[in-house]
């Protein structure tokens, strides 16, 4: 309760209000609240919605009516459409509606049969009232309600000729525009932190810029530089990604060096992990000089962009033994017993190449020097970082970071690698990163699939998943045991049921032979040698998932649908193997509903029921409807037979009919997530 009227469970609304809710710009936020009163009046609510500067909505605050929900009196709704990134406020307001109250109990009794003599006070009331409107309103509109308020006066005339004008839907909508509102009680003002669009919509390549020098006379890989690097982004390109991520490109510490398949007896001609940061070569602020310099760096940011691409490095914040800060700065670091610094264990794990930071130790020192390191970069042209393990360092850490960079870079992303509880994992969305690894290279089943997909959602005010199918050390066994249409299960998944979806490098090519029975990491891994791989050849040979995933990123980029996170709603199959789930796109109405065999080996076959309310059609509706991978096309109604065969298609992406205009936003905000954190 907030006032004279009552307005509450006000959404989105993030611990309180004390988090902005996020969104980015073009999305479409649904805005949720119960609004209530005494007796049987009516009341009605108003979206009030502001911008920042840069925003249309800046000039003065937009007033948006809000609508009612079918199914229980209270509930209100409406949306709005960010059209600049920056801190955006709503409030809901609610207040007595007058006119409403009068126009239910004239109709009312009219409908009753009660006479002009009985009604008298009523086409007073309603008089007085529309006399109130006109004076209320913008001076265009001032004729017609006071023709209506005469109208009313008028005695020689019909009772119902005497009302037809004030409840006429030209009436309406003028009273929509300028309603005439009584015991208006103005709710809490609430925050939407809007960001650039790649915040909510991307699909990522992560490829290893040493691994791309080729071979040399005898086979063996040459190390790569930023130079050839630039035959990736072609690759990243032509696939369809938007972002190429690079893994750690800094100098590799000597000491403690790992080996092949992670071993401890590294060989001379070893490169070891990028991961194991900092050499007398340089730190977190220096590029490996294998790789080029800071103008090879800089060439090959031009060529990304010259490709539409963006580039994501790896802000990974540990430290190899011989790294500038553990001579320069022991105090950063944890000093055990015998004196030696601890390095990071991730038990049975163990990385004896890395010291992690101690953030208690020093925490104005690390922060300040972290913040030079993220602002070089910027500098130099990175626009979004992948953050390695943050759920390891301080929460308050991430959000003063976050937040000193927003203040003159706001356009800067930072994806949080953070596989995690689910406490730790959305409060770093609440610190501020934009982006979020989440569990979905564990889930497999449909059980799975379907409560990570409605976790999701529900979460879709704080936290945007980004659903990778593998990473350099998560190779899931699904992947090991399901052969190749496996990969391209996971790929359609990932690709359809969120608009963030990334997969690194070595995918496309169905590797998937894991360092030991039972291990996620890779044989030969990459994060610990060269690895040259002929694309090429693949494709050549047929022996490449690339053209599937080209058809999957293609779609995504036609199709608003698959832009959106709020809207996915799942659809039954009696098939435990196959599941099926729909996005549409508020704005434009476009919708796509994807069926997949979760079965890599055997055809499987069910009947779909297709929530046709939750889409803005009949249940007694049939249309023709097209797969957007095959061509193939269907007549479908509610419920449809479908069978999929993994050896020729895993997935039907179904274009359906557009939601019909009227029902776009209703269905938007219907069900609106309700996370409180």
């Amino acid at each position: 309760m907030t006032g004279r009227l009552g307005i509450d469970d006000v959404r989105p609304v993030v611990d309180g209000g004390v988090t902005p809710a996020k969104a980015v710009v073009g999305e479409v936020v649904p805005v949720f609240a119960v609004v209530w009163r005494e007796g049987h009046d009516k009341l009605n609510a108003t979206l009030n919605v502001k911008g920042p500067g840069e925003s249309s909505f800046a000039a003065r605050t937009q007033r948006i009516p809000m609508r009612f929900s079918d199914h229980d009196p209270n509930q209100v709704n409406a949306t709005f459409v960010p059209d600049a990134p920056g801190l955006w406020t709503f409030r809901v307001d609610a207040w007595s509606d007058p006119m409403a109250t009068w126009r239910n109990s004239v109709t009312k009794k009219i409908e009753a049969g009660q006479s002009a003599a009985e009604l008298a006070n009523d086409m007073a009331i309603g008089a007085g009232l529309f006399d109130r409107a006109a004076a209320n309103s913008a001076t265009q509109y001032r004729p017609h309600l006071r023709g209506v308020a005469s109208l009313l006066r008028d005695e020689s005339a019909d009772v119902r000729a005497r009302v037809a004008a004030a409840l006429s839907d030209e009436t309406r909508h003028i009273l929509e525009l300028h309603p005439l509102r009584e015991l208006l009680t103005r709710g809490k003002t609430r925050k939407v932190l809007v960001d650039r669009r790649a915040a909510l919509v991307g699909a990522w390549y992560e490829f290893f810029p040493r691994s791309t020098g080729g071979v040399d006379d005898a086979g063996n890989p040459v190390h790569g530089t930023f130079a050839s690097s630039v035959g990736q982004l072609d690759r990243a390109k032509r696939m369809g990604f938007d972002v190429v991520y690079l893994p750690p490109i800094h100098p590799v510490g000597e000491i403690n060096r790992k080996g092949r398949n992670n071993t401890l007896t590294p060989e001379p001609e070893d490169v070891g992990s990028p991961w194991a940061i900092g050499s007398e070569l340089g730190g977190h602020d220096a590029l490996h000089p294998e790789l080029g310099d800071a103008d090879d760096f800089k060439k090959f940011i031009a060529e990304a962009e010259d490709r539409g691409l963006e580039v994501a490095i790896d802000l990974a914040l540990q430290c190899a033994p011989d790294h500038p800060w553990a001579k320069e700065h022991p105090e950063w670091f944890t000093v055990l017993p015998d004196g030696t610094i601890a390095y990071a264990e991730n038990p049975p794990k163990k990385y004896q190449d890395i010291y992690p930071l101690n953030f208690d130790n020093d925490p104005k020192g690390i922060y300040n020097e972290i913040l030079r390191v993220v602002m070089l970069w910027v500098k130099r042209g990175v626009r979004t970082f992948r953050v390695d393990n943050p759920h390891t360092k301080p929460g308050n850490f991430w959000e003063w970071l976050i937040s000193t960079v927003h203040e003159t870079h706001p356009e800067v992303i930072f994806l949080a690698e953070a596989f995690t509880a689910p406490a730790r994992l959305y409060g770093l969305a609440k610190a501020g990163f934009q982006q979020s690894y989440i569990y979905f290279p564990w889930k497999t089943t449909k059980k799975e699939l379907t409560e990570f997909g409605e976790e999701i959602v529900r979460h879709s005010d704080i936290a945007r998943p980004s659903l990778w199918v593998n990473t350099p050390d998560i190779l899931h066994e699904f992947l090991v045991s399901g052969g190749r249409a496996a990969f391209a299960i996971r790929a359609s998944i990932a690709a359809t049921m969120s608009p963030l979806w990334g997969m690194y490098s070595g995918f496309e090519l169905y590797e998937n032979v894991p360092v030991k029975p039972g291990s996620e990491e890779y044989l030969d891994s990459e994060k610990y040698q060269l690895r040259h791989r002929d694309y090429d050849a693949a494709l050549e040979s047929g022996n490449s998932l690339e053209p599937y995933i080209t058809t999957l990123n293609t779609l995504r980029h036609e199709h608003p649908a698959l832009q959106q996170l709020r809207t996915l709603r799942f659809h039954e199959v009696d098939n435990d193997n196959l599941l099926a789930y729909s996005k549409f796109d508020p704005l434009t109405g476009d919708t796509v509903l994807v069926v997949v065999n979760l079965d890599p080996w055997n055809a499987q076959e069910g009947t779909l029921t297709i929530g046709m309310n939750a889409l803005g059609h009949r249940t007694v509706d049939r249309f023709d409807v097209t797969d957007l991978v095959t061509g193939e096309t269907f007549n479908w109604g509610q419920h449809n037979y479908v069978r999929l065969e993994p050896w020729r298609n895993v997935a039907h992406i179904i274009q359906l009919p557009d939601v019909p205009e009227h029902m776009r936003r209703e269905l938007a905000w219907r069900e609106v997530p309700d996370y409180e954190g």
